[in-house]
């Protein structure tokens, strides 16, 4: 199969959507180099140019914000808080809603688990990523079932919030925007409507949701959002809580310390008002800043028009690569269902690790491999019963490195071009036809497959490069 590497789409060829690294070269393990296609923006998506070129041009009037009398510490504040208006539009949130800098998605979701009311109960789904599966159990959770279908989400949502205590105690329902491992894009108004008449209050994890769809807190009834700047092309490590200012507002902030405090005496305190209140320390003012201006250059493309051309990459991937002998897509609603640019699947009997590197090794890819935060979900798409399950917990609290079932995902992006599609597809059909051409084993570092030898150089980096040996383990 032959494509060209020229962007099929408007939007891709935009200017203002260029991201940095798309045509890396990278080396090969049988010699040489190709340009990297990633299919991995699913975990980390690179940056966008406008988000370097801001952040450089940052660089040079970094300074301390709110405190600082300096003229640099005036305009790095200005774009501190300039970020957060950025972020607050992008998501389309309330006036009053408070907008909270974070380090990611995980940071935020724990910072409103540590500042709920006393007596919430929590309903949360177990088909959840574990940054919105783990952080409710410390107050209390019921977790429901992974839904078949839509509608089976909405009737066991209403059935389960109807059957909640009926005193004043708050109500939280916590979902995902779109699944890390199925791409499926959630019902969030619907949610909100049957959460709001049962008196509770709805979280989104938008981590995968808002670099690939439009977001609209306000329309769609969303209490409180939370998201990712590593996956919204502004990889500087800031993420946002998004929100109701009475439960993120009261009682002791989730972090103490710094900034967060209006005077402390060593009997007493008296704590800033949000946002401060929930941003102790020296803030990341460059993440914030690079999150911010992700969120406007995404904004003025239109993330209508992104979700639109993406559902069509999507669309194509499916085809060519449903043609490929062995390959076994996961999902759980519907074929037809809209979801966002990723797709989860396996190859044969062919471990994913292994097919994970051979992709990497033989033919530049990458994809994601494993059970991508979400070992319920995994679990539940691989038909892996709770005997089993209960098995690997018990080797895995015995310390030993028991091999979890999981499956390789391809993720789509800013970049992503049908070339990126036919690559993948055309190595997944070299593979499954005559396997791969190197030889591989289990490296005891990292327990997974690794080409052996591995003759292929890390980049000359300017900084210090730490690699994990790569020790012969069993062959494949």
């Amino acid at each position: 199969m032959t494509a060209t590497h020229e962007p099929v789409h408007d939007l891709h060829g935009s200017e203002a959507l260029r991201l940095v690294g798309t045509d890396t070269q990278v080396p090969l393990v049988g010699g040489g180099t190709t340009r990297y296609v990633n299919l991995d923006y699913a975990a980390s998506a690179p940056a966008l140019r406008a988000v370097h070129d801001a952040v450089e041009e940052l660089l040079g009037w970094y300074s301390s914000v709110h405190r600082g009398a300096g003229f640099k510490s005036r305009a790095a504040t200005a774009a501190y808080e300039g970020a957060r208006e950025a972020i607050r539009r992008f998501v389309n949130a309330r006036d009053d809603d408070a907008v909270i800098i974070t380090r990611n998605t995980t940071d935020s979701i724990n910072l409103l688990a540590g500042t709920l009311p006393a007596g919430t109960h929590v309903v949360a789904f177990a088909g959840e990523h574990h940054a919105n599966l783990l952080p409710w159990r410390r107050i209390g959770v019921r977790y429901l079932g992974i839904p078949e279908t839509p509608a089976e989400l909405l009737e066991t949502l209403a059935v389960t919030l109807r059957d909640l205590p009926t005193c004043d105690d708050p109500h939280l329902v916590a979902v995902t925007g779109a699944s890390n491992v199925t791409g499926e894009i959630w019902p969030l108004a619907e949610i909100a409507e049957v959460a709001h008449a049962h008196g509770a209050r709805l979280l989104v994890d938008a981590a995968q949701l808002a670099p690939h769809a439009p977001v609209d807190m306000a329309s769609a009834g969303i209490d409180y959002l939370a998201l990712s700047g590593h996956k919204l092309y502004a990889p500087y490590g800031a993420g946002a809580l998004i929100g109701r200012r009475d439960w993120l507002g009261a009682g002791d902030p989730f972090l103490r310390g710094g900034g967060a405090v209006k005077i402390v005496t060593l009997d007493d305190t008296v704590w800033a008002e949000l946002p401060d209140r929930q941003e102790a320390g020296s803030p990341n003012v460059i993440g914030a800043v690079a999150l911010g201006v992700a969120c406007d250059t995404l904004a003025a493309a239109g993330m209508a028009k992104i979700a639109e051309e993406e559902r069509s990459l999507l669309g194509y991937a499916r085809e060519q690569l449903g043609e490929v002998p062995g390959f076994q897509h996961y999902r759980v609603w519907p074929a037809d269902h809209p979801r966002v640019g990723l797709l989860t699947f396996s190859l044969g009997d062919m471990p994913y690790d292994l097919l994970a590197a051979v992709l990497s090794a033989e033919y530049g890819i990458g994809i994601r491999h494993g059970c991508f935060c979400a070992h319920p979900l995994m679990m539940r798409l691989l038909k892996v019963d709770d005997a089993e399950a209960h098995r690997l917990m018990d080797e895995a609290r015995a310390g030993h490195h028991e091999r979890l079932p999981g499956a390789a995902r391809m993720s789509l992006g800013l970049a992503s071009t049908r070339a990126d599609v036919d690559a993948v597809a055309d190595a997944l059909r070299a593979i499954a036809t005559d396997g791969p051409t190197w030889k591989y084993s289990v490296s005891p570092d990292t327990d997974e497959y690794e080409p052996d030898p591995d003759p292929r150089p890390l980049p000359p980096l300017p900084m210090r490069l730490v690699e994990k040996s790569h020790a012969h383990g069993e062959s494949a």
